[in-house]
């Protein structure tokens, strides 16, 4: 698995997935939309850990740069 999620992507990922869960947890979004965004959430937060996102992969997108 060849990484192809940059910093920029990643933090934003993660700010994601943070804002999502504490909406979830604190009640402000509930039920199957919330659910829906929390699942979410947790996909972004996971391909931002692993650098490797399988949506790019398909699309041929890649925010990691060019390593030399």
């Amino acid at each position: 698995m060849k990484s192809n999620v940059g910093k920029f992507d990643k933090v934003i990922r993660i700010l994601i997935a943070a804002i999502t869960s504490t909406l979830y947890i604190t009640g402000i979004i509930s039920g199957t939309f919330g659910a829906v965004l929390l699942f979410v959430g947790g996909i972004l937060l996971l391909t931002a850990l692993v650098n490797f996102c399988p949506l790019y992969k398909l699309i041929g997108v890649n925010t990691c740069g060019v390593k030399k």
